[in-house]
């Protein structure tokens, strides 16, 4: 059986967790692989909201088992958070979660030492982290420095281990951040104390995803953040510290490609972003404001208000060609009922000459350029036919699926899961 993708082609905050938690009735594995309590998803049922930061949204299915890969940085004081707030709500997590052994243990020192690297940024410097020490976490993790999952079930070598690294980690605190040195034995005892509530859960989640796999189980691997914010191909250095994209979803997983067949990727039909960095299409002062409010759109994690811009055409193509996108969902239709004509960024212009694609560098300079649709001015809010959009709708959903050369899935008209458009 085959794996299946669901990858943000935006800036993060597209609504996967929706189309995660829709297609998870038709899963048995769901897999996180990337990012860490850095983000935030929601997913609203029977009215219900729920908020998922390191847990894989499919939780809320019985017929499921959720793993957390070895490209995710894990918070054991979050995680834990998070597993008792679903358990009030009557989810069985503990029962259901595997952890990969080769995943990265977030520390509290990781979140200390990003506190202090944003507040002393110059502001042209500043990133705008959620200050959660996702970043922190990962430079460890390259520097061959951090603890895994797995040295947690070997207590004489995990106190070895973080002597060693806490001989290092102790002088950068004090001398370069002025802040005060890491306990070791401390340190231990919380590591333990995790290891004790969840050692059973963690695995050789390589072997175990690409066994399943073999066996006919049907998965689907879910990421944080989205395109945009990609390391390697977002808006660096405005970007997250991993992969969002399907490359960090084959190495944050250890899932074979040769198992990946579908990879759905998630759009607004208008654009957000939050923290610092380009963003071509965004609307200011008052008008920003206004799609603001009508979308809701304030961070899942920190509550802080998204900046809010036209759809980007040159975006989703980018997004399309790295991630291999075959199939897009895009949501937040409804949000746009507000308005009588919808602009819409299809290309841009930089030092006077017209780009055929989405910059890696200088994307702050570009000039986009703007193409209008027809508001339908009709409230189309938990329409589940696309025959009974109306007709300006429907023309604005074909204009945008001709513009980016990729067919559009599934349509979402707000957040509910019986608030959606199956469109084949």
């Amino acid at each position: 059986m085959p794996a299946n993708l669901v990858v943000g082609a935006q800036w993060g905050d597209e609504g996967k967790a929706k189309v995660i938690d829709y297609l998870s009735k038709d899963t048995d594995i769901i897999v996180r692989y990337q990012g860490g309590a850095n983000a935030g998803h929601t997913v609203v049922v029977g009215g219900k909201k729920y908020i998922f930061h390191l847990v894989p949204s499919g939780i809320i299915y019985d017929n499921t088992t959720c793993v957390i890969g070895n490209g995710v940085v894990l918070d054991p004081e979050y995680f834990l958070k998070e597993c008792s707030d679903l358990e009030a709500h009557g989810f069985k997590v503990k029962d259901k979660v595997l952890i990969s052994d080769s995943c990265h243990i977030l520390l509290p020192y990781h979140r200390l030492i990003d506190e202090a690297r944003e507040a002393g940024s110059s502001p042209e410097r500043k990133i705008g982290t959620t200050k959660k020490g996702i970043g922190m976490c990962y430079a460890d993790k390259m520097l061959r420095n951090g603890v895994r999952a797995g040295d947690l079930l070997d207590k004489e070598n995990l106190k070895r281990k973080l002597n060693h690294i806490l001989e290092v980690k102790n002088q950068e605190l004090v001398k370069y951040y002025d802040l005060e040195p890491v306990n070791p034995n401390e340190m231990y005892d919380f590591l333990l104390d995790f290891a004790d509530k969840m050692g059973k859960n963690i695995i050789n989640t390589v072997y175990y995803l690409n066994s399943e796999l073999e066996k006919g189980k049907r998965v689907l691997l879910e990421g944080a953040q989205g395109t945009g914010l990609d390391i390697d191909f977002g808006t660096y250095p405005y970007v997250t510290s991993s992969n969002p994209t399907t490359g960090g979803a084959l190495a944050g997983s250890g899932v074979s490609f040769r198992y990946l067949k579908d990879v759905i990727g998630i759009t607004k039909a208008y654009a957000t972003r939050v923290g610092e960095g380009p963003f071509p299409s965004e609307i200011l002062g008052e008008a920003g404001d206004v799609l603001r409010k009508l979308g809701g759109e304030y961070g899942s994690t920190t509550g802080r208000p998204r900046r809010c811009g036209w759809f980007d055409v040159q975006m989703i193509k980018h997004a399309v060609t790295v991630n291999g996108i075959n199939s897009l969902v895009l949501t937040k239709i409804d949000v746009l009922s507000h308005y009588e004509s919808i602009p819409v960024v299809v290309g841009y212009e930089y030092k006077g000459k017209k780009l055929d694609f989405f910059p890696s560098q200088g994307l702050e300079d570009v000039k986009p350029l703007f193409a209008e649709y027809k508001g339908w001015k009709d409230d189309i809010s938990g329409i589940n036919s696309f025959a009974k959009l109306p007709p300006l709708c429907q023309a604005y959903i074909k204009s945008l699926q001709e513009l980016v050369k990729t067919k559009i899935g599934i349509v979402s008209t707000g957040p509910d899961r019986d608030h959606t458009i199956i469109m084949d």
